[in-house]
Parts: C-alpha cells; structure tokens; sequence
C-alpha cells in the first residue's frame, strides 16, 4: 500500500520537460567579430560596472529577437567602415549565435553590424554610470579621510593604552575589517576608470560613406 501511495504522489508531479536542443543551445562557444574600439569598450564597461560576466551581456542582447530584427531591416545592404576596427573573439551561447546568424542572412546584414547596434543599445546605460562613476569617486575620497582618521585613533590608543589593552584589540579588528573595504571599493573604482575616456560617438559612426 506505502508503494502505491508513492507511486500515486510521484504520478501526479507534472515537470516541465526539457530538450536536447535547449541543453545544447546553452552551450559556450566563442564568437569572432571585427569591432570599433568603442563597441568593445561598451561591452567592457557595462560589464565591468554592473558586476556581469560579458557573455551575459551579450546573451542578453542577442536572443531579443525582436529588437534584432528591427534593428536588421535598418542596416539590410549597408557598408561598414573597415578602418580602425578590431577582431575580438566573445564567449558567448550557442543558442545567440545561432540567432545572429539566422537574422544576418535573412535580412542580407553585415553580422558586426548587427552587434555593433544592439550594443548601441547600452549607452543610456553607460551614461547613468558615468554620473555614478563621478560620485564613487568622490565618495572614495570621503572613505579615505575617514579611514585616515580611524588609523589615527587607532594609534592614538595604541600609544595611550597599550596594543594589549582589549579596546585597542577590538579597534583593531575593526580598522583591519575598513582596510579591506576600502581597499576593495579602491580597486572596484579603479577598474571603472574605462568610462571616462568612453566617446558615444565613437560606437555610432560605423557605417562607410
């Protein structure tokens, strides 16, 4: 009776069944593209200041089919410029490749093209964490001076009461936590610094006169 109740509760679970396609279209490949250096720096900032990996970036991008095939009837039979433009090799899923490609054929569009406008598609993005990189850094600043001032007074207590004396301990423990931050924070910061050199207008101008 126990079996059969278990086979009646396991019988009555309805999972959603999945394919060897789908399995498969998640699967990593790589990717090469002739881009413009700001494409590239787009994708490396967006990335870097939103904490995401760059083929979830791109994934993103890619599989919204129906923005791609807006922006592949723009640019059907358009020239690119060919100056100044890098090959770049992405991680990206199968499944997104398999995408661009398909739309680049139906609709005759260069496949950097395709890339480059649905990149396009960050610079409002971009611009947001721009006015948030200036910020950071002046709260950077303000981190300094207050991690400063801490050392100070961890000093101060040192000299007054000793490194044994059980405030200076917990102080200290305290500071060397702030230390850590602060330099994570520094470092974070510091890896942004891409976005302030970063030109929209480089990333629109693509197309051969």
């Amino acid at each position: 009776m126990k079996k059969d109740r278990r086979q009646e509760q396991s019988g009555s679970i309805s999972l959603p069944r999945t394919t060897t396609s789908d399995l498969r279209g998640k699967q990593s490949v790589r990717a090469t593209f002739k881009l413009t250096v700001g494409c590239i720096d787009a994708i490396s900032i967006v990335a870097t200041h939103l904490g995401i990996k760059q083929k979830s970036l791109f994934d993103h991008l890619v599989e919204d089919s129906r923005s791609l095939n807006a922006i592949a009837r723009e640019i059907q039979n358009v020239r690119l410029k060919t100056q100044s433009r890098i090959q770049k090799t992405f991680v990206i899923s199968r499944k997104s490749l398999s995408s661009l490609d398909k739309v680049a054929k139906n609709f005759n569009a260069p496949r950097d093209a395709l890339v480059e406008f649905s990149v396009q598609r960050l610079l409002p993005i971009i611009a947001m964490e721009r006015e948030k990189h200036k910020m950071r850094k002046q709260t950077l600043d303000d981190i300094a001076r207050h991690f400063k001032d801490g050392t100070k007074l961890l000093n101060k207590i040192k000299d007054q009461l000793g490194d044994e004396d059980p405030i200076y301990h917990k102080l200290e423990t305290v500071m060397k936590v702030y230390e850590n931050a602060y330099l994570n924070i520094e470092d974070f910061i510091d890896k942004g610094k891409i976005i302030e050199d970063f030109e929209p207008e480089d990333l629109e101008q693509i197309f051969a006169i």
